[in-house]
């Protein structure tokens, strides 16, 4: 007799992570690197950073479009960061997640909670860097942000890795391919939760 353990639904892994410690190319390595795994495009109303492409990095609609999506109940969840608009699309996540496929969503504290609220079974990682001081050099090397913006964005990381606790995990974003490690060990642990999956019995017959 053998065992096959079949996963029933896709799971949502919802990444939060102050600006700069590298929550985006985690998501893209995990992405890269495991089967099934896609990284959720959000909804934003401000203006494209350089390099950044319509569909790939995020949707970018303006003001008005935004508010009428809101309207429509087209949003999982959304909420305004640094007087800018950001959601995700509903029926996006859930068709993936019917179809047995796995979704990274990257989003801030505040929108982690409400999806931890409609979606209990969703898993909250937290993505924490080594250090205020750390945090403030890669922001700096990034070269995307004025003095004034990364002081914002350090007043804000304080605020945010006080929400960490309420998450399911922590992985500290000192090495790359540690934390990368990490997190990988943590998507497998969750497909091995009983809640997600199936077991069949199989006979083999001689």
């Amino acid at each position: 007799m053998t065992v096959k353990i079949n996963d029933l639904k896709g799971c949502l892994f919802v990444f939060s992570a102050p600006s700069g410690t590298g929550k985006t190319t985690l998501a893209k390595r995990l992405c890269s690197d495991l089967e099934g795994m896609a990284h959720s495009v959000s909804y934003t109303t401000r203006a494209p950073r350089e390099g950044e492409i319509e569909g790939v990095h995020y949707h970018f609609v303006d003001v008005p479009e935004f508010k009428d999506m809101i309207e429509q109940g087209e949003f999982l969840e959304w909420a305004v960061v640094h007087n800018n608009y950001y959601g995700t699309s509903r029926n996006k996540i859930q068709e993936r997640l019917d179809n047995a496929l796995d979704t990274i969503l990257d989003i801030d504290t505040q929108g982690a909670a409400e999806i931890k609220r409609i979606m209990p079974g969703s898993v909250l990682i937290f993505i924490m860097p080594p250090s205020l001081e750390e945090l403030k050099r890669r922001l700096f090397l990034r070269g995307t942000d004025s003095e004034e913006t990364i002081n914002k964005r350090l007043m804000r990381a304080e605020q945010e890795m006080q929400e960490a606790i309420h998450y399911d995990y922590i992985v500290v974003n000192e090495d790359f391919e540690r934390a990368l490690g990490d997190l990988k060990c943590i998507i497998r642990s969750e497909h091995l939760k009983t809640s997600r999956s199936s077991i069949e019995l199989l006979k083999k017959h001689q």
